[in-house]
């Protein structure tokens, strides 16, 4: 009996010693597989999660040592960012950066010291003793309807397809934006099955939604034309895979490589430069500025809090809201 405790108690302190000796690296990769196959975050939160990671060990050094990782060692490495040289066009320039890129950051390294802290690595989040940057997330960009013309007219002449599939696809995917609101991972993510004409409706399973939340979404009668038009196109090629947007080269998955490269094509065709997230933007703009209230809005877009989608109330430009100023009299007072 005494000699099973002792193995136990020394299997506990090698497992402790090899606990110890891992770096911040293999760390961090613990930390990839636990969010990627236990918590099962999305694609593009995991790609956000790695940039920032890599970033912070360019700026900072390979051989970070966890006893490094404090309030002054994370205000140098915001620092490092403020300063360094970014490349743009063909010119290199030091401009600095907005409150929003170290928030940015910031919030994406938070998830991995956080994890850090609860596994005992680290005695505490350096982030704790840091005040958050005053960020307000009020610049909505969306487009206005001469700009989505120029986009569709791009689409229509400037390009030539290599065939009526990818063109059908290319629409299918800027109306689902915007007229459904759909984010870029959620198109790519949709499936086929959960497109269903019938009920003129479209389900954003929660595994490909940010927010992690299933949600239905209405079919406008634009978007469902384009969405047959291009399913349509699907069936004449027999294609079985399960996700909606397809590759033009094999039955799989059209990638966001793929999807990059489309919109590199949009932007230089249509001479405007625009992101996938701004058609979303355009959804949410135009709902409210038809009527839509904004509990139904915050369903349709998929946001957990009812701030993120109050955040559109301050984006209606002034020109909408003329003709209900105009309404104002002396006899309508209260």
């Amino acid at each position: 009996m005494f000699c099973f405790q002792l193995y136990v108690y020394a299997m506990k302190r090698l497992h402790k010693k090899r606990f110890m000796n891992k770096s911040l690296s293999e760390l961090h990769n613990e930390f990839m597989r636990e969010c990627e196959f236990s918590r099962k975050l999305s694609t593009d939160t995991l790609r956000g999660y790695e940039s920032a990671y890599k970033l912070f060990v360019k700026l900072m050094g390979e051989d970070i040592q966890l006893a490094m990782l404090t309030p002054e060692f994370m205000t140098e490495f915001f620092r490092r960012i403020d300063q360094r040289e970014r490349k743009v066009g063909n010119s290199k320039v030091v401009n600095g950066v907005k409150k929003s890129t170290i928030a940015t950051y910031r919030s994406k390294l938070a998830k991995f010291f956080g994890w850090l802290e609860k596994k005992g690595h680290i005695k505490q989040n350096p982030f704790k003793e840091m005040e958050f940057p005053d960020v307000r997330y009020e610049d909505k960009k969306f487009l206005k309807r001469e700009e989505v013309e120029r986009i569709l007219n791009a689409v229509s002449f400037n390009i030539e397809w290599s065939n009526s599939f990818v063109k059908k696809r290319c629409l299918a995917i800027l109306f689902l934006g915007l007229y459904c609101g759909l984010r870029k991972g959620e198109i790519l993510g949709q499936r086929l099955i959960d497109v269903d004409f019938d009920r003129n409706q479209i389900t954003v399973r929660a595994e490909s939604s940010k927010s992690k939340r299933e949600r239905v979404i209405p079919l406008n009668r634009m978007v469902k034309q384009h969405l047959k038009d291009y399913i349509e196109e699907r069936k004449k090629r027999k294609l079985l895979c399960e996700y909606l947007m397809v590759s033009n080269s094999g039955d799989r998955r059209f990638t966001g490589h793929g999807h990059k490269h489309l919109m590199n094509r949009l932007v230089d065709a249509s001479g405007l430069r625009f992101h996938t997230h701004q058609l979303r933007h355009t959804f949410a703009i135009n709902m409210l500025n038809s009527g839509c209230d904004i509990a139904k809005l915050q369903q349709l877009l998929g946001h957990r809090d009812i701030r993120m989608t109050a955040a559109y109330l301050r984006c209606i430009p002034t020109s909408a809201m003329r003709v209900d100023v105009e309404r104002l009299m002396l006899d309508n007072l209260v």
